[in-house]
């Protein structure tokens, strides 16, 4: 048996289970499980030195994607560059190699909806998820990145992540927040609810929204914004995209079924018995 797991804590509501099974059926490997365990940062050293040879890989969720940094041998420029791992790779020789796949993952999700550059963005949040969207603004942005804030300290944090990605980033008050819907690409990455009372002034013609929740899907300001004829991402676009790079470098597959692991979220996230 090959093992591998999603680790955070609250776990509960994750849905890698779901994405890597039906990735691992479609694949025919029969001989690899997935599960989740409910694990806080005090008792990851312990999780992860209880780990035997028999594990594959690990993807971390909050609030483990920094504290599991010291316990690698190695972390990817991706990673290293927002300082967040999310997948931990277990080679046979008990080496252990850190990931970043919210990155490229966010890439592939904006280009599958036929993004490839922008010449601005805003970004709605400054918190760990708003790091990753900067990084990855960094690669399809060619010019400023306004982040929309609520306070000084996450300001500050915002401008040293852009000195740091290379990426211009102009600060603005969440009081303003309105004006982020006029950019061609906003990325929100703020918790459920937060972004509703924006709904009513999305413009006639937006540009693209990319909403990383995905649970409740659709929110409020997501749609709106289809309503109006708006290019939209999801969330689960995004949990798929990550998951789909998370398979690969677990299992050595060259191609995750990212159509499968796509409709098995759309299955879970309906409430059907799959999950």
């Amino acid at each position: 048996m090959r093992r591998a797991a999603v680790l955070g804590s609250p776990i509960a509501h994750s849905l890698s289970p779901v994405l890597h099974r039906a990735a691992y059926a479609d694949l025919g490997l029969d001989h690899w499980s997935y599960d989740r365990f409910d694990v806080d940062e005090a008792a990851l050293p312990g999780f992860i030195e209880g780990l035997d040879a028999s594990w594959a890989g690990l993807s971390l969720t909050m609030p483990l994607k920094r504290a599991i940094i010291p316990l690698l041998d190695g972390v990817s420029d991706t990673a290293a560059s927002v300082e967040a791992v999310n997948t931990v790779v277990l080679a046979e020789d008990g080496r252990r190699t850190g990931d970043n796949t919210d990155i490229p993952g966010m890439i592939a999700a904006l280009r599958e909806r036929g993004v490839e550059k922008v010449e601005s963005a805003a970004i709605l949040g400054a918190g760990a998820t708003a790091s990753s969207a900067l990084a990855a603004l960094a690669e399809i942005c060619t010019g400023p990145v306004t982040a929309f804030v609520r306070s000084s300290a996450r300001a500050g944090e915002m401008r040293a992540w852009g000195e740091r990605l290379g990426v211009d980033v102009r600060i603005a008050d969440w009081a303003d927040a309105a004006e982020a819907l006029h950019a061609p690409l906003v990325i929100a990455t703020t918790p459920a609810g937060t972004t509703d009372a924006l709904a009513a002034a999305v413009p006639d013609r937006p540009g693209t929204l990319f909403d990383v929740l995905y649970e409740p899907w659709p929110t409020v300001l997501a749609t709106r914004w289809s309503a109006v004829g708006g290019p939209l991402v999801g969330g689960l676009d995004l949990l798929v995209h990550q998951a789909v790079l998370q398979v690969e470098q677990m299992t050595g597959c060259a191609a995750a079924p990212l159509a499968v692991m796509r409709a098995a979220g759309e299955r879970a996230l309906a409430g059907r018995p799959e999950y």
